[in-house]
């Protein structure tokens, strides 16, 4: 079997890597992860993706790259992560009781082939409240996720009312996608 490389850091994508059973070695991809002015936030996470397949790809000509990148979208407008606990707070506050879009760039990419997509998943949060947002924030510190929080953690247990569309998406990686087109398109025995 030709060997995966996962170009990430994030351990969500680690995880969901290893509980697909799929073997494959991490290489972090050292890219600008700017997007040109303009670029509708949809477009983002796979345009991040692609340059970070890229970077990888010449490094190990002889394995298939996965990379994405996740962003969080309300009303079309990107909520990055946060800066600190207040900018956390703020993001979580802005979430509660509205509808926000998960979306996740995928780029698969072998020395001969490179494909793309996006999936996208809409998450309903309940109205939260300031004691609920400040326990999260203060307990389980979401520094390091887009959109302030991980719907595998606390608040997403009790605060997330549905999801339209692909749950692990929301975790950084629509692993079934990934597995689905790592057969059909790279023809891999997985």
């Amino acid at each position: 079997m030709r060997k995966l490389i996962l170009a990430s850091q994030s351990p969500r994508r680690k995880q969901l890597m290893e509980a697909a059973e799929l073997a494959f070695e991490i290489i972090i991809a050292d890219v600008d992860e700017t997007n040109p002015e303009g670029m509708p936030g949809e477009e983002v996470p796979e345009f991040l993706a692609k340059k970070k397949a890229a970077a990888i790809q010449h490094m190990v000509s002889d394995a298939i790259v996965i990379a994405a990148d996740t962003v969080v979208l309300l009303d079309h407008h990107i909520l990055g992560k946060p800066r600190d606990a207040a900018h956390a707070k703020e993001t979580l506050q802005q979430l509660s009781g509205r509808t926000h879009h998960v979306v996740t760039g995928v780029c698969i990419q072998s020395s001969l082939k490179q494909i793309s997509f996006s999936i996208t998943t809409a998450v309903h949060f309940r109205k939260l409240t300031t004691e609920e947002i400040h326990h999260y924030v203060d307990n389980y510190k979401p520094f390091d996720k887009a959109g302030a929080y991980a719907i595998q953690e606390w608040i997403g247990m009790i605060g997330i009312e549905r999801i339209d569309g692909d749950y692990y998406n929301v975790m950084g990686l629509p692993i079934g996608e990934v597995v689905l087109n790592l057969r059909n398109e790279f023809g891999l025995d997985i």
